[in-house]
């Protein structure tokens, strides 16, 4: 199941390297030099006017670990750079977040390859379980944080940021000083102090849901040391972007999942799993409610889709059109609880859907609330292949037995 789907209550909107790192540098944080090309010409002149002594050529996709999957070269010169933006450009990259599909990459990040003294890893992300924006530091830079929690969790350093307060300096000096630990470093303790306090900046002001630099690193320079945002990966809440117009600008539709974006532009809540039944439900808690019971009777959902409290046919019609174009889709389960939503209205979207995309897959329907009689008795009139169930369990139960002999 997709690791995006956490965060279905509060959807985020992800951007390129490069994106967030001019966000990054617009409050502050020292992310070095760089720019974006989407041409080996365009990399070469980029290359030209760092005039660094060594470059990093990075593909810029929506997924991490690029380098495992050859996105990432060190170039020793400008005519490097442009050999590997040429092998990076146009190249289906696979990497563990991609899946074995990979995404085809259409840019690369043109950066000077900094010396690195030591890395580390630095966050801010919202903690679900305690409603509160942490601070999240290791000293174990570089590599996945999962992997460092799950294997040696007492180098990851926390703080919960208090929503009256914020971050205020000393809390970010004293933070500093825990990821820091080393004398030899100390030096630069208040550019770190400075730098998570400009990561908070960012943050806040942008309604992010998550900031990551992954590696923070302690930077050999001229004058002596420094700290920069080596990487870094922005995540916006979708739903403030109403307020950040140039933000919701770097919306990049190539790098989403066109079904998702189509939903998302229609008004419906649509993400795409990895499973065989397709779900429409209306409300967010009954769809996972749905989801998990179809895991429970030896199912895999298909998709979360919520057609929200007010949908309209037309809506219904169009969420039920999306479920159908994933081609995994063995079988359809449609829960519905009318409240704000009337059954009636469900159905007549169901009818009228299925009357625009041939239906070649099992449909299972469970009506429950207002006008479920008549939303039930529009389904039974429709003529429609459709088995009716009352209760969730056996609708689970119907739509999972239906996926199991279903061919496709």
């Amino acid at each position: 199941m997709r690791a995006d789907f956490l965060l279905i209550n509060g959807k985020n909107m992800n951007i390129h390297e490069y994106q967030a790192k001019a966000i990054l540098k617009s409050y502050g944080v020292n992310t070095g030099p760089g720019n974006v090309a989407e041409t080996p010409e365009q990399a070469e002149a980029v290359a030209k006017q760092l005039h660094c002594a060594q470059y990093v050529v990075k593909a810029q996709i929506h997924a991490g670990g690029r380098g495992k999957g050859g996105g990432i070269k060190l170039a020793k010169n400008i005519a490097e750079v442009r050999q590997h933006a040429e092998a990076i450009l146009g190249m289906q990259l696979v990497t563990p977040q991609t899946g074995p599909e990979g995404k085809r990459v259409r840019k690369v990040f043109i950066t000077e390859a900094a010396e690195l003294e030591k890395e580390f890893y630095l966050a801010i992300l919202l903690d679900r379980e305690t409603s509160k924006l942490t601070l999240i530091g290791s000293a174990e830079g570089g590599v996945n944080i999962e992997e460092v929690a799950a294997r040696t969790p007492e180098k990851i350093i926390r703080l919960q940021i208090d929503s009256d307060f914020g971050l205020v300096p000393f809390q970010a000096r004293q933070f500093a000083y825990r990821l820091i630990t080393s004398a030899l470093y100390h030096e630069v303790i208040p550019k770190a102090t400075e730098l998570i306090l400009s990561l908070y900046a960012a943050f806040t002001a942008c309604d992010c849901s998550l900031v990551e630099i992954n590696p923070l690193a302690i930077v050999k320079t001229d004058d002596g040391l420094d700290i920069a945002a080596i990487d870094a990966k922005v995540n916006l809440d979708d739903n403030a972007l109403w307020r950040h117009p140039d933000l919701a600008a770097m919306r990049d539709p190539q790098e989403e999942d066109a079904s998702e974006l189509e939903a998302s532009e229609s008004g419906l809540s649509y993400i795409r799993l990895d499973g065989d039944i397709g779900c429409m439900v209306n409300g967010a808690g009954l769809a996972m409610a749905t989801m998990d019971i179809i895991k429970q009777h030896g199912g895999e959902p298909a998709n979360f889709l919520d057609v929200g409290g007010s949908a309209t046919i037309e809506a219904v019609a169009h969420a039920f059109r999306l479920i159908l174009a994933d081609k995994n889709v063995r079988a359809v389960l449609v829960n519905i609880f009318g409240g704000i939503m009337k059954c009636d209205t469900i159905a007549n979207g169901i009818v009228a859907a299925a009357k625009q995309v041939e239906l070649t897959v099992p449909l299972v329907v469970r009506l429950e609330g207002t006008n479920v009689a008549l939303g039930r008795q529009i389904i039974a009139e429709s003529g429609l292949n459709v088995q009716s169930a009352e209760g969730l369990s056996e609708a689970a139960q119907l739509a999972v037995a239906a996926a199991n002999t279903t061919s496709l």
